[in-house]
Formats: C-alpha cells, sequence, structure tokens
C-alpha cells in the first residue's frame, strides 16, 4: 500500500512538473513572440515615417530603390519647429571659390574625371520633387534598436591636440585627419578623392568627410558632416555613398545620417543623399574625386550644403544648433574607421585607398583645395593646418601646398600590418 501510495504521489508530482514546464515553455514562447511582434510594429511604424510617398520611384542597379517625394513631403518637416517653415529655394549668399574646378588638374598625370550617383542610369527625379532612398525592414532590423538606426555612436569626432589626451581612444574610432582651430568659422570647402575601402567587419566603417564643429567635446558638441562612407550595417554592402550627418548634442539625442530624422532641408532633385557614388579611383588607374562646400547664409543664418560647382543641396536650420547658430571653432578634414578589435588585433578596415599618405597620386587617397569660410564669406586658404592621429602606423597624413591644388594632403593607411597590431 506504500509502495503504490508513493507511486501515485511520484505520477503526480511527475504530472505537475510536466504542466509546469509545458506552461512555462509556452509562456516564454508567447512572450518571444510578443517581443518580434512589438519589435514589427516599431519597425513599420519607423519605416511609414521615413518613407514618404512618391510620385514615382526608380530602381537603382545596386538594389537601392531611390523615391521622388514632394519636396514639402520630406521627412524635415516632421521636425515640430519646422511645421510652417517656408523653404528657402536657394541660399541669399554663396561663397565664391579660390579656384576653378574646370582648370584643377589640367597636368595629364593628375587628370581628374567627373562623377555621378549609380541610380542615375535609371532615371532622374523631377523638379518640385526630391531623391529620397528607401529604408527597408533589414536596415533598421541591423541597427541595435529602431531608436538608434541612422545614428553614430558617441564620441566619433577626432579630438585634436587641445582636447583632454583622456579621452583619445574611448570610442574605437581612429581618425587621420588636418584641422584648423582656434577662430570664427562660416563653413569649409574641399574636393575628395573617393574610393572603396574594404571593411573587415560589418559592424565597422571606413569614411572620409568634412567636420563643421562647435561647442566642447563634451555633451553639448554641435557637429555639421558630410563625405563618402563605406558602412555594411547602415546601408547592407560595401558602396561608396555620399553622406551627411548632423549632431546637437555631441551623438546622443540629436541627429542623423542623411534624411533619416528631420531636420535638414533638401531641395535638390538630382542628388540622393545615402546613394551610391559611381565610379570610383583605382589603384594605378583614373582618379575620381567629389567637391563638398559647407556654409552659413549670413542673412538666414541657415548652413547651406554644395555638392560638386552645381548642385546645392539644400541646409541645415539655424534653430537646431546652440554653438553653430553663431559660427564653428574648429573645421577638420579626413579620414575615419572603427576599430572594433576583434581578438585583440587590430582592423584590417582600410582608410582612403587604404595605402599610406606616402604613396602619392594614383596610389594613397587625397583632400585638396581645402579653404575655410572667413566672417566676410569669402573661401580662404586656412591659416595654421595642423594634422592629428591617434596611430600613424595604421593611418596617417601628409600635407603639402602646391599651385594647382593649394592646400592638400595624403591621408590613410591598411589598418593591421606588421607595425599595427
Amino acid at each position: 500500500m506504500g509502495a503504490a501510495a508513493h507511486f501515485s504521489k511520484e505520477r503526480v508530482f511527475r504530472g505537475f512538473l510536466f504542466w509546469f514546464c509545458f506552461w512555462g515553455l509556452l509562456s516564454l514562447t508567447c512572450a518571444g513572440r510578443l517581443s518580434v511582434s512589438k519589435q514589427n510594429l516599431e519597425v513599420h511604424k519607423h519605416l511609414n515615417r521615413l518613407n514618404k510617398p512618391a510620385v514615382k520611384s526608380i530602381q537603382s542597379p545596386d538594389g537601392d530603390i531611390i523615391d521622388c517625394v514632394h519636396i514639402s513631403k520630406q521627412p524635415a518637416f516632421d521636425h515640430p519647429f519646422l511645421k510652417d517653415h517656408k523653404i528657402q529655394m536657394k541660399p541669399s549668399y554663396s561663397p565664391e571659390s579660390l579656384f576653378d574646378e574646370s582648370k584643377v588638374s589640367e597636368k595629364p598625370k593628375e587628370r581628374v574625371n567627373p562623377i555621378t550617383q549609380l541610380w542615375h542610369q535609371n532615371g532622374l527625379c523631377s523638379e518640385g520633387t526630391i531623391p529620397v532612398r528607401r529604408t527597408k525592414k533589414e536596415d533598421v532590423l541591423r541597427a541595435s534598436s529602431v531608436k538608434r538606426y541612422g545614428r553614430k555612436k558617441h564620441r566619433s569626432v577626432p579630438l585634436p591636440r587641445s582636447a583632454d589626451p583622456d579621452l583619445i581612444n574611448q570610442s574605437g574610432h581612429q581618425h587621420a585627419i588636418a584641422y584648423v582651430e582656434g577662430g570664427k568659422f562660416y563653413g569649409a570647402k574641399a574636393t575628395i578623392n573617393v574610393w572603396e575601402p574594404k571593411v573587415q567587419n560589418s559592424n565597422e566603417f571606413s569614411l572620409s568627410q568634412l567636420w563643421i564643429l562647435g561647442g566642447s567635446f563634451g555633451q553639448d558638441l554641435n557637429s555639421i558632416e558630410a563625405g563618402w562612407q563605406v558602412s555594411p550595417d547602415l546601408y547592407g554592402d560595401n558602396n561608396t555613398r555620399l553622406f551627411t550627418y548632423w549632431t546637437s548634442d555631441a551623438y546622443q539625442a540629436t541627429g542623423c545620417y542623411n534624411l533619416l530624422c528631420s531636420g535638414f532641408i533638401q531641395i535638390n532633385s538630382q542628388i540622393a543623399m545615402g546613394a551610391s557614388i559611381s565610379p570610383v579611383s583605382g589603384f594605378h588607374n583614373p582618379q575620381y574625386d567629389i567637391s563638398i562646400t559647407i556654409w552659413k547664409d549670413p542673412k538666414e543664418g541657415h548652413w547651406w550644403m554644395q555638392f560638386g560647382d552645381g548642385y546645392v543641396l539644400g541646409y541645415w536650420p539655424s534653430f537646431l544648433f546652440s554653438y553653430l547658430a553663431d559660427s564653428a571653432s574648429i573645421v577638420e578634414w579626413g579620414g575615419e574607421v572603427v576599430n572594433m578589435e576583434e581578438d585583440g588585433h587590430h582592423t584590417t578596415t582600410q582608410m582612403g585607398s587604404g595605402q599610406f599618405p606616402d604613396e602619392g597620386f594614383t596610389k594613397a587617397s587625397y583632400f585638396r583645395n581645402i579653404q575655410v569660410v572667413d566672417s566676410s564669406n569669402n573661401l580662404k586658404e586656412p591659416k595654421g593646418l595642423n594634422t592629428f592621429t591617434e596611430k600613424s602606423n595604421c593611418y596617417d597624413v601628409e600635407v603639402g601646398k602646391n599651385e594647382d591644388w593649394g592646400h592638400y594632403f595624403y591621408y590613410g593607411g591598411p589598418g593591421r600590418n606588421p607595425n599595427c597590431q
């Protein structure tokens, strides 16, 4: 009798254990499904916010879809301060260049070719619309969260020698830059050699850009940035793409890449931010570069951006910023990579062409015709140009000056090599 009772108790206990585990697993599964469902809903809402109704859509050869969105329906106008904003269709003032780009690089060995965007092969957007690279579900899912999609990690600005040395190398970002500081700057210009550097890990990137900076390198940094980048995490491929970025609080809660949040107001119908640049430079092959100018309109106070000689892209309204509402205190030009140091080794992600600066033209990447905009809104050659790099054995920079290229520098490197572990 005792054995039978014991057997019965054991059966009851096993039955209880079975149902306990069953319901536990079921609730975990349901919780998991609810979590996935909640994420899908968040992603869907975010895509609806970003992807505005298109007048027409163009399929790019690289797989992108470029939506031609009516200029008044673009993401910028989701910003509460821009609800009644009247679009400024052209700047009240454009700074004059010191260099006639058509005459630069006439020497055969330094001839540079024209450049375009890949999607142009299949069509163009009409006047009154702007081209917007469509965001896909998989783009958002690659980000650490829906909230962080399209944003840089904190402190990804190169710190010049005057900055606190304890801040350097904290974020895994490495740079090779030229910079000026200690004055009031109202813009900058540079012509940037375009390459397609190899990126080792999908969560790393390689870019070449200019930075317009105001404030400190703490929590209040204001930054406007533009150039080209290879970022598998952001775009899902290894193509070289035109990009912009802005922040008014050191990358914490404000700003984003391209048009992935409200802020930048685009007026141009021909150039798409975030779209692939084509063709790119090759080693010992034809060279291609892009010219970027950013300047402050003295009348309205907005920060404008121009791509090449004829494409005024649009502007960042002055209210987005605190320090940059007046002027910039530092201007930087150069390259940046993310070094994740997997297995304790330096990344093999390339900067620029992947070659060190002493390799020179058709091998190393360059910035040429570097200029700043002064208080009279004239483009001037920078005075007191300095250089900075965290690890010159991995990525380096060398400045120079000549009649054709004005102030210029070669920069970049291969990352991991016998002298960079």
